[in-house]
Order: structure tokens, then sequence, then C-alpha cells
């Protein structure tokens, strides 16, 4: 939507000839249209997510497909930009959401989806400047860093309330901060974690990443005194990872040292290859951790992490990937196996199996299926009451459609 504004001079004029007296009327003059200083956009989701967790449960069974272990979620998710000046603007997401199933015993993501039946929330709610080479966004953001972000899964990302300045005034350098107050885990509905009131309260990461298209690298520094959040402790943390692109194949690697404040220190060791061949889209990925699992808030960037499995428990892991495009249709099959060496949570080997597929039915309209099989590593699939077969894994898919406007 485009908006006009009366000239300042037709409207004294206008208001002039209302006035009475001898001033002829003159014809409002009518400016130039001028570009629209706030922008809307959003989508409208549905999400279908089933899984045969407990088909083998003694207590509260249920089948794949069927109410019990199934949800249905619908969504609005409306983004508002509202520009000040050329290099100033508000920003804005706000999600509401819908369970269509009220009485599930689902327990694959929780009985709902973002935990309650329905609600709202502003996930994103920041002002952004531009000066010069910087740009600093002040409020709540998404964030993607190696080994603290957000996915963006279900109905909406994770998200954080930090403060952010990204530099790039060196060429194919660019420079971040940032420091972390609250987080909003992936489907934790309106329900923001205080960081700063856990442990010290410093949460922080300082980045320089370089990319000139052949040659890739970032070292990223964490303070997360809330580690202990989801980790075995607070932590600083080193992230360095580096690329170098052949042409027909790329080469990467990158390395993780977790110091743990009370518990032994972690290290984390990754190396990845990618390539194309004919029409597919190959990759191969191997890390191993000793010790102690990787530290991390919300999402990792370790090589071998799949859809539902984060590679961050201890031993060895690879995973193995093929993706395709074939009449509008793209495609990624991969498999990854998990050794658990040392983590007591886990009582054997796991692997995941993920079959993704995706397909644009018009510009604005897309259609997604996610299938996975996973095994976690813990006899009968993770759960106490789960009996029958110790090694049995869990199936789940999710179809997904999303309408962008």
């Amino acid at each position: 939507m485009k908006l006009t504004k009366l000239s300042l001079v037709a409207a004294l004029a206008v208001s002039s000839a209302f006035a009475g007296g001898d001033i002829a009327p003159v014809e409002p003059v009518v400016a130039a249209p001028v570009e629209n200083m706030t922008t809307i956009s959003g989508k409208l989701t549905g999400y279908y997510i089933t899984d045969d967790h407990a088909e083998n449960r003694l207590i509260a069974p249920y089948d794949m497909f069927s109410s019990d272990g199934s949800q249905l979620g619908l969504a609005a998710t409306l983004d508002v930009t509202h520009k000040f000046t050329d290099n100033v603007s508000a920003n804005f997401s706000a999600l509401g959401y819908l369970n269509t199933n009220r009485d599930p015993l689902f327990t694959y993501i929780g009985q709902y989806f973002e935990s309650e039946a329905n609600g709202a929330l502003f996930n994103v709610a920041n002002l952004t400047a531009t000066y010069f080479d910087t740009t600093f966004v002040l409020g709540r953001q998404l964030l993607d860093t190696p080994m603290l972000g957000g996915f963006d899964w279900l109905l909406a990302p994770g998200a954080f309330e930090a403060y952010t300045a990204v530099n790039s005034s060196f060429e194919n350098i660019t420079l971040v901060g940032s420091y972390i107050r609250t987080w909003r885990p992936n489907n934790s509905g309106d329900t923001w974690i205080n960081l700063t009131n856990i442990d010290d309260g410093n949460n922080w990461t300082l980045a320089a990443v370089y990319d000139n298209k052949t040659i890739n690298g970032s070292i990223w520094y964490y303070n997360v005194d809330a580690g202990a959040a989801v980790n075995p402790d607070k932590y600083g943390q080193v992230y360095v990872d580096a690329g170098y692109n052949f042409g027909a194949a790329k080469l990467d690697a990158q390395y993780v040292n977790t110091n743990y404040d009370m518990v032994d220190d972690s290290n984390a060791y990754g190396v990845k290859i990618s390539g194309d061949l004919s029409a597919f889209s190959l990759m191969a990925a191997y890390v191993y951790i000793d010790k102690e699992t990787a530290g991390y808030i919300g999402r990792d960037g370790l090589y071998t992490s799949s859809w539902n499995t984060l590679a961050l428990s201890t031993g060895n892991t690879f995973k193995v990937e093929a993706g395709t495009e074939f009449a509008g249709i793209t495609g990624s099959l991969s498999y990854a196996y998990y050794e658990y060496e040392q983590n007591t949570l886990q009582e054997k080997d796991g692997y995941e199996v993920d079959l993704i597929l995706g397909y644009d039915i018009t510009d604005a309209i897309d259609l997604n299926v996610v299938y996975t099989n996973t095994d976690y590593g813990t006899f009968g699939g993770g759960d106490q009451n789960i009996v029958g077969n110790a090694d049995d894994a869990v199936n789940a898919l999710e179809v997904y459609a999303n309408y962008k406007f």
C-alpha cells in the first residue's frame, strides 16, 4: 500500500478558503507517491505431526496416526517493519496459534504445539539501526550462531532478547558481538527464560567470520553463565571452523573447546566433505567428542547433527546425506550414527534416518514432508514405560504447509 499526503501549501490554501474572505479556492496539490515506511508480510501455517513413540507403552499406549498420537497445529505469523529513517527501523513478528486436537496423549514434542492449546506471542520486537558499516539490533531477535541460536522448526523459531552489533568494515570479514538477556526455547510458547538470573548472569558471544567464496572460516567465543540450564555447567567456549572450496568439492573442519567451570572440559573435532555428482548433492561428515558433552544453547552447528538428534554427546558420530531435485520436488536422505561413548543417559548406540521432501506449489504456497526413524540410544526408544523390543526406534512423520503473503 502506497501512502499519499497533502502538501503543506495545499493544506494552508484549503484552510484559508474555508476561513472566508476573498481568497480563491486552490486545487489541492497531491505530492508524488512516497515510499511506504511500513511493510507487512506473514504466513499461514498448518503443521501435522505423529509418531509411534508409545506404540508399546504399558501406560497410555497409542499408535502412529491415531488421534492420541498426533497433533495438528494452525498458526498465523505477522511480520511488521516500520522505518523511522533510512537507517533506523522497528521490527515485530507476532504469532497466533491453535492446536486442533484438544485431548491427545501425544508426547513426542509435548502435548501441544507451543505447550498450550492456543495462544499468541511476540517472537521478535526490536529496534535496528545501521550507521556506516555497523548494524545494531536491540530487543527480541533471532540468532543464528554455531553453538547458540534457534531452530526454525514447528510453528516458530526459538528467539532471544539480546543486544547485537554486526560490522562489515573489512572486505570479506564480518565481526559480531551479542549480549543475551533472555531465551525463548523452541516450542515453548510465550516462556522467556531470564538468563541473567542464572549463576553470574553474563551470557555473550564475540566472533569474526571470513568468506571470500573459496576460503571461509570463523572463530567464536561464548561466555555462558546460564549453561547449567541445558549443559553440565556454566562455561566459556571457543568454536573454530575453516573450509576450502575446490569447485567440484568442498572440505570443512571444525573444533569446539568447552571449558566448564566444575566438570571436565569438552573437545569436539569435526570434518565434512561435500560436493555435487551429476544431479545429486552429497555430504559425509565425522565428529568426535571426548570426556564431556559440547556446550550449546538452543542449537548446535556440529556437522553430524540431524533433524531430531544433536551430535553433542561423547564418542564417535558420522553422517552421510544425498540430495536432489526432480519434477520440482527437492529431497534429501540422510543416515547418522551416534556412539554415546560416555553418556550415562544413553545405554547403547543410536542412529537417525531422515527423509525430507519439499515442493513449491506456487510462489506463495509450499508443502513439506519429513519422515524420521530415530534410535535415541536408550532401551525401548527412550521411554521407561515402553515394553517389548529393546531396540525399538521412533518413527515420526511431519507434514506442514505454508502460505506466504
